[in-house]
């Protein structure tokens, strides 16, 4: 496999540049540095072999929560050795850096089938129930419907204000934000299915207790559905016992889905480099696709899987890309598939038992999630 990456690499370079590479213990995944001198950039990649059933991804976040921050570094330290080893890792979606949601991740995330992120309509990486990736913009259809059948639109372990409606777990820590409105506390329902709640079910519950002010207790066997006061009067009267519904569809379904987490714009599709429009970036995103920035991306090929950092805002070292260069390198690469990831100083790669990147703030900054790598034995039948 080394051969493979860095013959394409080599490909990419010109007269005066270089490239350095190493293989580590875990057999079968290759990191390598690039430098282009003439730019200048330092471009980080971990790639290993699809068809290696020992290597997983997984989507992590910080605390194993659903908001909060912390160092890539730190996550991956914290991670189940269940897991097996943990190879590489690369942070992942854009986030929420203030206030109680700080880490609240801007799209969807699955965590080993927990839905604990609900999508926003951006871009999400995913791997499906037959362990094939896929990248592109997933949609949210998460609803309550009431016992008249009449139903409302939902977010998840989010800020109240974006949607009016929110459902809590205990993803999201001890307890719902104080806030005026009124709290639902709900339970199971008859045997259907119940919690870590999983993208695409359907769920039964019953209102176990009703709450105003917020600050109601979250427990790994019960949710909150916490609503805003102005919606309050026009939903159907819920007491104590009250039944209701909870749909979390998705477009396209992602049914089965044990890993996901979102990012942005999805750079190459189908073997095609794809149109870097900011139609769905309505935030600070839009005005720094075409700047030179830290960057870092997750992509593809019927053989490979690969993660790539590239340094920026360092003038001797690196300055970055835009996200049109970092879909042509890519693509050049061999990605048939790939998307962008958070960037900025948040961007970080770590392989082997350090991060080898550079990161721009001179630190590694704390970030709400990350994909990583992990290697596990697998016994083959004798």
């Amino acid at each position: 496999m080394v051969r493979v990456v860095v013959t394409a690499l080599l490909s990419l370079l010109a007269a005066g540049n270089s490239l350095r590479g190493e293989q580590s213990a875990p057999a079968g995944a290759t990191y390598t540095n690039h430098h282009v001198i003439t730019v200048p950039w330092s471009i980080h990649m971990v790639s290993w072999e699809r068809r290696r059933a020992e290597f997983m991804l997984h989507s992590i976040h910080a605390g194993g929560a659903a908001v909060g921050l912390d160092r890539l570094s730190r996550q991956i330290s914290r991670l189940n050795s269940q897991w097996g080893l943990v190879v590489a890792g690369i942070n992942g979606d854009f986030y929420q850096r203030e206030d109680t949601f700080a880490g609240d991740p801007r799209g969807c995330q699955i965590v080993e089938g927990e839905l604990i992120s609900a999508p926003n309509g951006d871009a999400c990486f995913w791997v499906d129930a037959l362990g094939e990736p896929h990248a592109g913009e997933v949609s949210s259809q998460l609803q309550v419907i009431w016992e008249n059948g009449s139903s409302l639109p939902v977010g998840m372990n989010e800020d109240r204000k974006k949607m009016g409606v929110v459902l809590y777990t205990a993803a999201m820590g001890a307890s719902t934000p104080s806030i005026a409105g009124q709290d639902l506390v709900l339970e199971r329902a008859g045997n259907g299915p119940w919690l870590p709640l999983r993208i695409g079910k359907t769920y039964t519950a019953k209102v176990r207790e009703v709450r105003g002010g917020g600050g109601s207790a979250l427990s790994p066997g019960t949710l909150v559905l916490s609503i805003k006061p102005s919606l309050v009067p026009k939903i159907p009267p819920v007491k104590v016992g009250t039944e209701l519904t909870l749909s979390l569809a998705s477009l396209p379904a992602l049914q089965g889905v044990r890993t996901a987490i979102g990012g942005g714009p999805v750079l190459v599709r189908g073997g095609k480099r794809q149109k870097i429009a900011g139609s769905s970036f309505g935030d600070y995103r839009y005005s720094t696709m075409m700047e030179r920035h830290p960057r870092s991306a997750i992509g593809w090929n019927a053989t490979h899987f690969f993660l790539m950092e590239v340094d920026g805002r360092q003038d001797e070292l690196s300055v970055g890309m835009t996200l049109s260069e970092l879909s042509e390198y890519l693509f050049k690469l061999g990605c048939t598939d790939a998307m962008n990831l958070d960037g900025g100083g948040s961007a970080t790669l770590w392989f082997n038992g350090k991060v080898r990147n550079s990161p721009c703030d001179q630190r590694e900054r704390e970030i709400a999630n990350a994909l990583v790598v992990t290697r596990k034995e697998i016994s083959l039948p004798k």
